[in-house]
């Protein structure tokens, strides 16, 4: 490459063809334009002979310097100049790209991604090898490794893959992958840095810098990525912190409130001052809406670091307090709502009313004390809403003592209780018996000195150990429960205030509670399973399915864990009871990466961007052989005949051009003409070395476009998850290409089938005869058939390429089992029946020749540009997404490696024969 100021050349040997240009000035000097030829009557000799016919001795010099100037401007576009042209690097070894794919760098990836393509297109330029490096550990758990060495084409491939993870880099692991590298001559290495500093950034920089130069890419300090933290919460709101990386000049940050359907609840500004690294605001909301909340996010900001998940933790639940006086509670020690009120308004908020008001408010818990008196109509309504899904709880006393209750209790209870110096007497206050593993309350700390002195007792039964969350250390139960419908009916024993006990001056009394309360709507309690991961948030703070390497957490460990492949930030437990991962408070004293050693290069992402001339100058150059063309016409005067009938005037304007035309064409053939000349053999030979998938062109633009991208994206998760190597997707034209290159041809079924010519229909027959396999898609989510609207069209084109019997996939089918454990095989669609051609295992080593369905997999499978699933999935949402993915996995593994999954099941059988 020969670099001269912004513009470098990637062939400057063409431009030695600028020496025959004063060769060409000559012979176009000396060279005339033919002569005009004008046809008249011989009656007419005499006329018009005012002056003299004239023939030019040689062509116009501005026609010289016209052609001279389309030569030169060829040789330039055969030189292939660039502008802007990438650094050259020193060193006669690889190109190494060190690539930070941690969480932070997912807020400028495009820039990034840009800055990839120009490198390695620089290296290809420059006939450079490349190697690529990734600073964070893999979704499957593994540490970062260097890759081979690659062609750059080959490196693009595999630099395309990446994508951020939503953990922290590894620069440590890096550096031992560094240490690792046998490389001959100096290498030029280029880091794509996050812009962050740690414990091993100057080291990292150090070991890169020993293999030759080193080159450091960073973002500006304003477009470092910022932190969202986990809101503390009060009474009446959340508040919420954003936190910069470095001080700087003010900034402003939109901070959105996300429902768990995906809803917009509140959007508020915070404003950072300057010269101040975070800043707080109050996010105030209803307690239904805030009950709804389960994502804060900053706008604009997509990485898992800007985005806090939440759970049952921030949620206010509405409790009622029945009293017949709303003002009851006060600061009376004896008064049984005053303990309760202070108890649960902490966590959530209280209302006080008689019994229709709090039902009609919509509250989480109703909450009675033992001297509110229930009526008929209010246990019925009570009931009623117990079974709606609502959480009654009640607390025993005097009143519950001397009668006998049935219907709003969860166990048959005794009448007169339990007392010190009673009928039924204990000689000193019992202490509460620890909490079992079933219990709500389990993991919560019993004080020494928390006792009761009285308490209801319960009729022996055989549910009652099922029914009872909390016990005194006789085993007598304290705290009954029973599950009502949707709801729960909930009964402690003894008193809300300290008449029958001391609980409620305890720390204890609002963890009870608070427990309770987290009970009603269907929320359970924890437990002391482990937590399973839910949903996991991507590099992008997007929720998708877990990582491979994702594992549980204890319960008793949740707290302490921290982000990692194997416990990446999301959601853990169930849809019942999830607990929220997040990223951000892992992160502690960042700054941007500025102590680099001396000689580093370091520069931005955005720069000017590398623009290639080539065509742009062709363009211009073809521009001026057809202005050359009109001249030499209209020198000659037959633009105004028709020149399909002036075969010789067509002849006589070209041949004025004649010896640039030569020229031109000499040029352009010593370039091109490798090029043309094995084009077809060329792609043939890459058929044959690459493994590509082919879909059927259909003539529709728009069903091309939808097969191209899902094809693509399969091709993706194929390089991803599996140890194929998929080349992009090719369309083939049914009448023109060659099929044998191709082990799966998508065809997608339109209403009108294309017509098959006997000459087509014999390629698909030795297609398929030579080992290939044809999926058709009518794209339709059809009944029970499967096949849909357009199974007509699909039948009409079975018989014409004389289609076997086909049957449903079995169960056992290879096909369910080649690379994941499948049951179904969902598309966009989920509904539609998928059906297979019945062969012997004699037959394509039992590869099914034809598969027949109407899920539409390439809508399910489609990527945009920016690797973004195309189109909705219904009604399995992602999920249902990830499994369409694993079966074009599955499918593409089953055409490439036949029946060997089935041979594994016979392998006893096999040895026997064998008398092994």
């Amino acid at each position: 490459m020969l670099a001269l100021g912004p513009i470098a050349f990637v062939a400057p040997w063409m431009l030695t063809a600028l020496v025959l240009l004063p060769a060409l000035w000559w012979l176009l000097r000396v060279t005339p334009p033919s002569s005009r030829r004008i046809r008249f009557p011989a009656v007419r000799m005499l006329l018009g002979l005012e002056s003299p016919e004239e023939t030019p001795s040689k062509t116009p010099l501005w026609l010289v310097l016209l052609r001279l100037t389309a030569t030169s401007l060829l040789i330039l576009a055969l030189a292939h100049p660039l502008l802007n042209p990438s650094s050259d690097y020193t060193g006669t070894g690889p190109m190494i790209l060190v690539v930070d794919d941690g969480w932070a760098a997912a807020r400028d990836w495009p820039a990034r991604q840009n800055a990839t393509k120009q490198l390695l297109d620089q290296a290809e330029h420059s006939n450079r090898a490349v190697i690529i490096l990734t600073t964070a550990a893999s979704e499957q758990g593994l540490l970062p490794v260097a890759s081979n060495t690659l062609q750059p084409s080959a490196a693009q491939k595999l630099v395309d893959a990446i994508k951020p993870k939503p953990w922290p880099t590894n620069r440590s692991a890096t550096i031992k992958a560094i240490e690792s590298l046998e490389i001959t001559g100096s290498a030029s290495a280029v880091w794509l840095s996050d812009g962050l500093d740690g414990p091993d950034a100057a080291e990292l920089a150090e070991h890169l810098q020993r293999l030759g130069s080193l080159r450091v890419l960073r973002p500006e300090t304003a477009a470092l990525p910022r932190l969202l933290l986990p809101p503390s919460a009060n009474e009446q709101s959340l508040d919420i912190t954003v936190r910069r990386i470095e001080p700087g000049a003010k900034d402003v940050a939109a901070l959105r409130a996300i429902a768990r359907d995906g809803r917009l609840l509140a959007r508020e500004t915070v404003a950072i001052p300057a010269d101040v690294r975070e800043a707080s605001v109050s996010l105030t909301l209803p307690a239904e809406m805030r009950n709804e909340l389960a994502r804060l996010e900053i706008e604009g900001e997509s990485t898992a670091g800007a985005v806090v998940l939440l759970d049952e933790r921030w949620r206010r639940r509405p409790i009622g307090l029945v009293s017949d006086n709303a003002a009851a509670g006060g600061p009376s020690l004896l008064n049984e709502l005053y303990f309760i009120d202070r108890a649960v308004s902490p966590f959530s908020e209280v209302r006080k009313g008689d019994i229709s008001q709090l039902l009609d408010g919509g509250n989480a818990v109703t909450i009675v004390p033992d001297g509110q008196p229930l009526g008929v109509e209010d246990r019925k309504r009570l009931d009623s809403w117990i079974r709606e899904g609502g959480l009654l709880l009640r607390f025993a006393g005097p009143r519950i003592a001397q009668r006998t209750e049935r219907d709003l209790v969860p166990v048959v209870l005794r009448r007169g209780g339990r007392a010190l110096g009673g009928s039924m007497q204990w000689t000193t206050p019992a202490r509460l018996a620890p909490f079992e593993a079933s219990s709500p309350f389990f993991g919560l700390v019993i004080p020494d000195d928390a006792t009761v002195s009285r308490q209801v007792l319960a009729e022996p039964s055989l549910d009652l150990g099922q029914k009872t969350w909390a016990k005194l250390v006789d085993g007598t139960p304290l705290v009954t429960a029973e599950r009502r419908g949707e709801g729960w009916l909930v009964l402690v024993h003894t008193t809300s205030n300290t008449e029958w006990s001391n609980l409620a001056l305890s720390g204890l009394f609002v963890e009870l509670l608070q427990r309770i309360a987290r009970m009603s709507r269907g929320v359970a309690g924890e437990g002391a399973l482990p937590l399973a991961p839910l949903d996991s948030l991507d590099g992008f703070g997007r929720l998708a399915p877990p990582p491979p390497a994702a594992r549980s957490i204890a319960a008793a460990d949740f707290a302490s864990s921290i982000v990692s492949p194997q416990t990446p930030p999301g959601f853990y437990g169930t849809d019942e009871t999830r607990r929220a991962l997040n990223l951000a408070p892992d992160l502690h004293e960042l700054s941007a990466l500025t102590d680099l050693p001396p000689g580093v290069v370091v520069e931005g992402y955005e720069r000017a961007s590398e623009m290639d001339l080539k065509p742009t100058i062709l363009a211009i150059v073809l521009a001026i052989l057809l202005a050359d063309t009109v001249i030499a016409l209209a020198m000659r005067g037959l633009l105004p005949l028709s020149l399909f009938r002036r075969r010789e005037g067509i002849a006589s304007a070209f041949a004025g051009s004649l010896v640039a035309s030569a020229v031109l064409s000499t040029l352009i053939t010593t370039n091109a003409q490798a090029q043309t000349s094995t084009l077809s053999e060329q792609a043939g030979l890459d058929a044959t070395l690459n493994t590509h998938l082919a879909y059927v062109l259909t003539g529709s633009q728009a069903i091309d476009d939808v097969s191209h991208a899902g094809l693509e994206g399969l091709s993706l998760a194929l390089n991803l998850r599996t140890a194929i190597e998929a080349a992009p997707p090719i369309g083939v034209d049914l009448s023109v290409d060659e099929l044998a290159f191709f082990p799966l041809l998508y065809w997608p079924i339109t209403a009108r089938p294309p017509s098959l010519s006997l000459q087509v229909v014999s390629r698909i027959e030795r297609f398929l005869s030579g080992g290939g396999t044809i999926l058709f898609d009518t794209r339709n989510q059809g009944g029970a058939s499967g096949l849909g609207p357009s199974g007509r069209a699909l039948g009409d084109l079975a018989r014409r390429l004389g289609v076997p019997q086909l049957t449903p996939v079995p169960a056992d089918h290879v096909l369910t089992k080649s690379f994941y454990l499948l049951q179904d095989f969902p598309g966009r669609w989920a509904d539609g029946r998928v059906w297979i051609e019945v062969s012997g295992e004699n037959v394509n080593d039992g590869v099914a020749r034809i598969i027949v369905g109407s899920n539409d997999w390439a809508s399910a499978w489609a990527i945009d540009q920016s690797g973004q699933p195309m189109f909705p999935v219904v009604p399995g949402g992602e999920r249902q997404r990830e499994m369409a993915l694993r079966f074009g996995v599955n499918l593409l593994m089953y055409t490439l490696t036949g029946n060997y999954k089935t041979d594994q099941v016979h392998v006893p059988a096999i040895l026997e024969r064998l008398g092994q």
